[in-house]
């Protein structure tokens, strides 16, 4: 089935993402300074598209990495021996990533830096920020958090097994998105309840066992909580 197929590659491409957080102590370091570098914008409060052009930068930083490891495997696959124009090839592609993460520094310090001096002349205050904008961030923090754990503890994709569970990680996280926003109460119950069955099915098809999908669900309700307890 078509539907099935792109499942089994949005897996996959997940999964090159986690494994390249496993083996690659640099992408998981870029990983952290994304999240933290967004969660520092949101506090200083700057503009949406000075937000959004930060972002496109963490991604790009991530895109050069991860490209950067692609090089590097296929290199050593083509020649497992040492070879002068193998290393120059995998010095190249290290330089990218160097350039890229050089030049998003430099960029991101001329964009925050009016706000952080602004916070150090009038005091630090946090800025606060419509439910919507919040639910995206937490949703991304979430993501970026399962992926990091699942490459420590070593077991598991990303959407299938290993400890957390990104399904009720995201469902739950989604749930109390979903509360704050609407302040509705049918809407919380009925978000939550398919919250809970997403969990459930998880556990009931074997992909995770109930301390996967129960720690997923804390995750995204605590992350997603403290987001919106800070920022709204």
């Amino acid at each position: 089935m078509p539907f099935r197929n792109w499942i089994n590659s949005l897996n996959n491409a997940i999964d090159g993402i986690l494994h390249t957080a496993k083996t690659e102590r640099h992408l998981r370091y870029h990983l952290y300074a994304a999240a933290s570098v967004l969660i520092i914008s949101f506090i200083l409060g700057i503009n949406r598209y000075e937000f959004i052009f930060i972002s496109i930068l963490a991604s790009i930083v991530i895109l050069a990495e991860m490209i950067n490891t692609a090089i590097e495997n296929t290199v050593d696959l083509l020649s497992p021996e040492k070879r002068e124009t193998a290393r120059h090839a995998k010095d190249i592609a290290a330089g990218a990533v160097l350039i890229t993460a050089f030049a998003a520094a430099v960029i991101g310090y001329f964009i925050l830096a009016p706000y952080i001096e602004k916070a150090f002349e009038k005091g630090l205050t946090v800025a606060k920020h419509t439910p919507e904008d919040i639910t995206i961030v937490a949703v991304t923090i979430v993501l970026i958090s399962v992926l990091l754990i699942k490459s420590y503890i070593g077991k598991g994709k990303p959407l299938k097994g290993g400890l957390p569970s990104g399904h009720a990680a995201l469902a739950f996280s989604v749930w109390l998105s979903i509360t704050y926003i609407t302040k509705n109460f049918i809407a919380s119950l009925l978000s939550f309840l398919l919250a809970v069955i997403i969990a459930q099915n998880r556990v009931a098809t074997k992909t995770h066992n109930a301390l996967e999908v129960t720690t997923g669900a804390i995750m995204g309700i605590a992350i997603t909580f403290l987001l919106f307890y800070i920022f709204s």
